[in-house]
């Protein structure tokens, strides 16, 4: 990895010794590494997750350098791998197992709401819950049927659930150490087809402080809330993920028409920061709402009524959602016509900016 003294935005005591230029991958990786060195209770593990490293090479080397005891493989039944991940939890162990698509959690559906969201509650505390199960999520890589899905709406829905997923390497890094301890279980969605992103990666400890505002709300761009990705006057686009990085392409296209565009990544869909919703839109009075997820139900339904909530007098027109459709998620060959593009996105602008008051 090569260094560069490229600052990311926010962070602070940067010296070119704690920034590299990182893919999502090997910053994903580094951040499980650390997480193994740092606390002896850590254990991971997954189909493929050991001796190869993953399929996506998530876990590479980490096998061989902590050993077979802490990073191992599981048999092709994502129902052991979450139930055996709360009997770990329950013995003291913070585990870290990965579904190796998003379309194969389904069949553990049944661990992760009635048991790993719920056994802190129901045992008032005494049987907390610290697994971080990390899901390769969204499409874009042309998969097969059932390797790409958008599965944010149904986690974020279960109570007890945290929900996470880095647009990022250098967020990639840094969000995965800090789910790895927390007490709660978090998902950690992470968009396959980021992966080989590259980018800067502050790794210095002064990229990880969380601090709360003097209101006890998170100060913007911290881990515990969303970031703004690029600033803006005329429209804020909300996107996680994957999308992010495509709100960017759009908003750099728009800039050349005049129209400044905000970018906000959102981060953490469960819980979602209101309070950096209200901050954007209340500044552009407008809002574009980007996922892959249906439209049905999907999670720009709870953003749009979170920013209705807070800047309904000050809206300029109603929040627009540029999604997937309300088909299920297609296989590999059809996927450029479901993802939302740019020009579906440039639409949804074009929308809310010419929006009038009958």
């Amino acid at each position: 990895m090569s260094e560069t003294i490229t600052a990311m935005p926010g962070t602070t005591d940067v010296s070119a010794a704690s920034v590299h230029q990182m893919s999502m991958q090997q910053a994903l990786n580094r951040a499980l590494d650390e997480v193994l060195a740092d606390n002896p209770k850590t254990v991971i593990f997954g189909e493929d997750c050991g001796r190869l490293g993953g399929v996506f090479r998530i876990t590479d080397g980490l096998q061989a350098k902590h050993g077979e005891d802490r990073v191992f493989d599981t048999p092709l039944a994502e129902s052991g791998i979450l139930g055996m991940s709360v009997g770990l939890a329950m013995a003291g162990f913070h585990p870290i197992p990965e579904v190796q698509f998003d379309g194969f959690a389904y069949p553990a559906i049944n661990q992760i709401v009635c048991q790993i969201a719920r056994m802190n509650y129901r045992s008032r505390g005494t049987l907390p819950m610290p697994i971080t199960l990390r899901v390769p999520s969204f499409g874009g890589i042309r998969a097969p049927e059932h390797h790409g899905e958008s599965l944010e709406a149904l986690f974020a829905h279960v109570p007890g659930l945290k929900v996470v997923s880095p647009s990022n390497p250098h967020d990639a890094y840094h969000l995965l150490k800090y789910a790895a301890t927390r007490p709660d279980p978090v998902i950690f969605m992470e968009p396959k087809s980021r992966y080989w992103q590259k980018g800067p990666v502050n790794l210095s400890s002064a990229a990880t402080e969380v601090s709360a505002n003097d209101d006890g709300t998170a100060p913007s761009g911290s881990l515990t809330g969303a970031r703004v990705a690029r600033e803006g006057r005329h429209v804020t686009l909300v996107a996680w993920g994957a999308m992010v990085s495509r709100c960017l392409q759009v908003a750099e296209l728009a800039a050349e028409d005049g129209i400044d565009i905000e970018v906000l990544d959102l981060r953490w869909l469960k819980p979602i920061d209101a309070e950096a919703l209200a901050r954007s839109v209340g500044k552009t009075r407008r809002a574009v709402v980007v996922h892959e997820a249906p439209l049905t139900s999907g999670l720009g339904a709870e953003v749009a009524q979170l920013i209705t909530q807070s800047c309904f007098a000050t809206l300029k027109a109603p929040v627009e959602r540029v999604t997937g459709f309300d088909v299920p998620y297609p296989s590999g060959d059809l996927e450029d016509e479901y993802i939302p593009n740019i020009d579906r996105i440039l639409f949804g602008i074009q929308r809310v900016l010419e929006y009038r008051r009958g």
